[in-house]
């Protein structure tokens, strides 16, 4: 692809790069993933690990990815390219900023699958399907989406339409307006949800039990588990961040952000744990139902309860706002890749990277129905009896961003200089060496371990 003169857009202020970081970062891993591997893991003990983890592993990376992103004012694998070429490295590095775009076309094209069931949940709740539902009809709704590839299809067409329609508009037309609108709203309907919650039998126990941390059911898998959560919650290793980073100016305190960022990622995730175990123990059901948490279990509790026929329109459209900011940050930085290294418009490289991803997702669509039986690399112990939306999960989850998050805090912590990190990060001289300290070891053996964990199980 030849490369074509760009002017690179900027954030308009700090308020709407946060936005969007946020948004990129508030996901269906708060909202659908956090509360499940929660009542998985243990509580509150799950919490307290995963809260160290973002402190140690997810604010070190983040910060590395904005940094870089902001010095090369390019895409990903572009920026790679121009720090590395100018600090005389080795060009591979530039292999850093391609995987991270990778990841996030491969995880885009399943995610968009998974916010069209979000999508089909709303228009469940709308029509009040989850009125007088028992344990097997519930999960006979959610089997019955799986199962049918053109309603599966037609969600994640829609889905993908609607992440294309705000990507298309550009860094203020598209990013900053929907994060200015979906954030705040976002918020609004977590409150009211905890807020609701607040009010039934289970709050007292679903409070203690997301927040009380007890010790004893700490295990090295939950602390593994945690840690790789709060990796992946910050959207890290995906390229996002590197891309969003390019947008940012000068004047912006990448250190006091990321933790901003942070604290509203995990707060939104606690107010979802909130929202939704009380509802859980108040109808008796089972905190530790793991995925289904959200798509079985919950519309179960929803049916049966005083006013669940607005609630559960409430939470489900609460669902589709999360996965919809993250969906448009995966987008990103395969647009401006493409903008930037073809001779396509915004607009010409949004369509095309949608188009692609969209394609892409019909093979996720079709592996849980059509193609169920598909194992394609099943001759391997290890993939034995994945389906293709399988593989892609795990190839981006357990290798593709582990190594990509690795080699990008490696790079940083180990090849860049010590004062020129100072000066971009602009944190007092204490500070700086504490984070410097934790980038070069503890960071690198975190990520390192969770890569190691995530193949042997």
């Amino acid at each position: 692809m030849s490369q074509k003169s760009h002017t690179h857009a900027q954030w308009s202020s700090r308020v709407a790069f946060l936005l969007a970081a946020v948004g990129s970062s508030v996901g269906l891993g708060n909202i659908w993933k956090f509360p499940y591997m929660t009542g998985e893991s243990g509580g509150g003990a799950f919490v307290l690990v995963y809260l160290i983890c973002i402190a140690l592993i997810g604010l070190p990376i983040l910060m590395s990815e904005w940094m870089l992103g902001r010095l090369g004012q390019k895409n990903p694998m572009s920026t790679m390219q121009q720090i590395s070429g100018r600090l005389k490295r080795s060009p591979a590095w530039a292999l850093v900023g391609l995987a991270g775009i990778l990841g996030a076309y491969l995880i885009l094209s399943f995610y968009s699958v998974i916010g069209g069931w979000a999508l089909a949940y709303v228009k469940y709740a709308v029509t009040n399907t989850f009125g007088g539902l028992d344990n097997d009809s519930v999960g006979g709704l959610f089997g019955g989406l799986l199962e049918s590839p053109t309603a599966l299809l037609g969600w994640h067409s829609v889905f993908m339409i609607m992440t294309v329609g705000v990507v298309i508009g550009g860094v203020a037309g598209g990013l900053e307006r929907a994060a200015k609108t979906l954030m705040p709203a976002l918020g609004i309907l977590l409150l009211v949800m905890v807020l609701y919650a607040a009010t039934t039998p289970g709050f007292a126990e679903g409070a203690s039990y997301l927040l009380m941390p007890d010790l004893s059911k700490l295990t090295g898998e939950t602390v593994l588990a945690a840690l790789g959560h709060a990796f992946f919650t910050l959207s890290l290793g995906m390229g996002i961040m590197m891309a969003y980073g390019s947008y940012l100016s000068d004047d912006v305190n990448i250190g006091r952000t990321a933790v901003v960022v942070a604290v509203m990622d995990t707060v939104i995730a606690l107010m979802a744990g909130l929202a939704i175990f009380p509802i859980v123990f108040s109808n008796g059901l089972d905190a530790a139902a793991g995925p289904g948490l959200i798509f079985q279990t919950l519309p179960l509790a929803f049916g049966q309860m005083s006013g669940g026929w607005f609630f559960g329109i409430l939470f489900f459209v609460l669902l589709v706002f999360a996965a919809w900011t993250s969906s448009i940050s995966l987008l990103e930085p395969i647009v401006e890749w493409l903008e930037e290294k073809s001779p396509l418009s915004r607009t010409g490289a949004t369509i095309a990277a949608g188009l692609a991803t969209w394609a892409l997702g019909i093979a996720t669509v079709l592996s849980f129905n059509l193609w169920s039986g598909v194992h394609p690399l099943g001759v391997f112990a290890m993939f034995e009896g994945k389906t293709i939306f399988d593989l892609l999960d795990y190839l981006t989850s357990k290798i593709m961003l582990p190594l990509t998050g690795l080699a990008t805090i490696i790079f940083v912590g180990w090849y860049m200089q010590r004062d020129e990190l100072r000066t971009q990060l602009n944190m007092s001289s204490g500070a700086f060496s504490v984070w410097y300290a934790i980038s070069r070891f503890i960071t690198p053996i975190g990520v390192a371990a969770v890569f190691i964990f995530g193949l042997l199980h």
